[in-house]
């Protein structure tokens, strides 16, 4: 039986809007991780995959989207024993499973931040005042990200309790949204975060850096907002 979130725990969610579980998972299931990444990659960028919706290739560096059936241990993921807990307490008790992704980021990619929240119609703002939490993130890091500058998630804490518009300077650059940070973690660390938790994809400058994490998404169970439910095959989809 796996725990749920603490006091503390919830608290600190509940007000900042995100959570950092550090080197939650094994060493030697972040490896089997990074390997079925790498071969689910490959397998995409060879076979043609034109449908940007679900491949994006720039270089060496590539983001795969609806994962499930690219491998096991992907599957395994959506409903992985240490964390669900955290998505039941957290968002729902019957959390339902909402999208996936894969990003392999092995290059500096420089350009701009593109500052958001997650959502329907840029970020449920239809909802204010007090955009409710309809969708939480959940990502596993599989490279080590201890150092800033690699592509880091760049967050802004507490800005989900926030009803007003950043500036339009505040998204221009990535010190320029007050409080903004950069999440420097460890491999095998997870993140969850609220949808209305402004973030973006920090700077990529570091030479010898790497972004490589899997990120999944939960949302209530009468929401189904993502076609990906109907993209995998009927065998996969009773498993």
């Amino acid at each position: 039986m796996y725990a749920p979130p603490s006091a503390n725990e919830f608290c600190f969610f509940e007000t900042y809007g995100y959570l950092v579980l550090d080197s939650l998972l094994r060493k030697e299931h972040v490896a089997a991780l990074r390997l079925a990444t790498e071969r689910a990659i490959s397998d995409r960028r060879h076979s043609n995959e034109t449908d940007n919706s679900r491949t994006t290739i720039e270089g060496a560096n590539t983001r795969i989207f609806h994962i499930l059936e690219d491998d096991p241990l992907f599957l395994e993921l959506v409903d992985f024993g240490p964390v669900l807990p955290y998505v039941q307490r957290l968002l729902c008790d019957t959390p339902h499973f909402h999208a996936s992704d894969a990003i392999w980021e092995v290059e500096p990619t420089g350009g701009k931040p593109r500052w958001h929240m997650d959502g329907k119609d840029g970020g449920f703002r239809s909802l204010r005042p007090g955009i409710p939490l309809l969708q939480l993130k959940v990502g596993y890091f599989l490279s080590d990200m201890t150092e800033p500058n690699q592509g880091n998630l760049m967050i802004v804490p507490a800005s989900h309790r926030t009803d007003t518009e950043p500036e339009p300077e505040h998204l221009q650059g990535f010190d320029s949204f007050p409080g903004a940070m950069q999440l420097c973690v460890a491999a095998g660390s997870c993140v969850m975060f609220h949808n209305a938790l402004w973030h973006t994809k920090g700077p990529s400058t570091l030479q010898g850096g790497a972004r490589q994490l899997l990120y999944f998404a939960y949302e209530h169970p009468w929401m189904v907002a993502n076609p990906e439910h109907w993209s995998y095959s009927k065998k996969g989809s009773s498993m």
